[in-house]
Parts: structure tokens; sequence; C-alpha cells
């Protein structure tokens, strides 16, 4: 799994997982930052089918892959990439498991923030840090249906250019990933399910038989 993938996937995961506790400190619209957190705050369990489009600078579609998603707060993450390369990627918060069945491997790690700079950002609890790295504002009305926030990184050295998060009667919609080098990445998320009860175990792996065991342990 590329590092840029890891770093996206685990800001789903935060943005799905934040409380009201991050963006109370950001300096941006005060209204925004309340209409998002109760949007999120909802949150406690979502499972969805998510489409998934990397778009090139030029428009063009490079890949489109269809995806199976759960989250369960407060560390449960559960992203099964079902096609055109199928690949599985799980955490319970304490170790992060990549299965992929056409390399016939997995690779097991410690979930250590530390290793990836956005990861670290995202999940290491510095609010004050991660408050003051994005400006967050509304781009729709609080009476319409559809509900839009973008994140702007305030700092020249983020790889992202904008965040943007959509709702559509309060269930998450869509969020779009605009990197600096023209790419943009876009998740729809469809057959949404908010808060039914999810078992602990679906954010475990237990690895098949007869396939390589990658253990990295980064505290080496």
């Amino acid at each position: 799994m590329n590092k840029f993938l890891k770093q996206t996937i685990v800001l789903l995961a935060f943005l799905c997982m934040c409380t009201g506790a991050v963006f109370a400190q950001a300096e941006a619209n005060s209204s925004a930052i309340d209409r998002l957190d109760a949007l999120l705050g909802n949150i406690e369990t979502l499972a969805a089918d998510v489409v998934q489009l990397i778009v090139e600078s030029d428009g063009g579609v490079l890949e489109e892959s269809e995806i199976q998603m759960l989250l369960k707060k407060p560390d449960g993450f559960y992203w099964e990439t079902l096609t055109p390369f199928p690949e599985l990627i799980v955490t319970d918060g304490s170790t992060l498991w990549n299965y992929q069945p056409d390399l016939e491997q997995v690779v097991i790690e410690d979930w250590d923030s530390s290793r990836s700079e956005l990861a670290a950002q995202l999940l290491s609890g510095n609010i004050e840090s991660l408050a003051g790295d994005y400006t967050i504002d509304s781009v729709t009305s609080g009476e319409s249906e559809h509900q839009e926030f973008e994140l702007t990184p305030r700092g020249a050295d983020n790889v992202y250019q904008l965040i943007s998060i959509n709702f559509m009667h309060d269930e998450l919609e869509s969020i779009y990933l605009n990197s600096k080098n023209g790419q943009q990445t876009v998740w729809r998320f469809e057959n949404v399910i908010r808060n039914r009860a999810i078992a602990d175990a679906r954010f475990q792996f237990v690895p098949p038989e007869n396939i390589e065991i990658i253990e990295n342990d980064y505290a080496q």
C-alpha cells in the first residue's frame, strides 16, 4: 500500500471519528464549525459502499474502484477494495493489517501515527495543531438539504490544496480531496447505514493459510 493511499484513508477515518473538540479550537467560521461538528458527531458507526474515482488534472478518470467501508468509533476502520484490484486495509486502532490477495501476502504493522506526517497530524490528538492547519468554511446555507464544507490548508507544505465534505439530508454523501499536483480523489458514499451495531471482530484480521506474512516493526 503506497504512503499517499494510507494517508488519504487515515484522513477519511479521522473526518468521520473526530469530535467537536477538534473544531472548537479552529479559527474559522463558527457556525460552519458547529454544523460540521453536529453532523460528524452523529456518527458512532458507519457502513457504506464507496465508489472511488482517481481523476487526473485534465479531467480524465485514471481509475474507478468499488469499496466496502465500515467504521466504528473510536478506533475501528475497515476499507476493502473489491474491484479492480482487491485489497483490504483494516485496523482496530492498535494493529494495521494490509491484505493483498493477488500477492498472497499480508503486511502487519503496529499502528503508530508517527510513521507518516499527515497520519501523525490527524491521529496524534494534538487538537491545536490540527485546527491551526485548516480553515473550515461552509459553502451552503444552514437551511439547505445539501451541506458542503471546505477545509483549506493554512500551510504551503500541505499535500492537499482543498478538501470538500458533502452531506445530503444529514448523511455523508461524498468527499473530494484535491492534491497540489492536480489529481483529485473522489469518494461517493452509497447505501449508507449509520449507527448500526458492528462487532469489534470486523476490525481484526486472521490471515488465511499458506500466505506470506510480513511484520513491520517501526520501533526498531
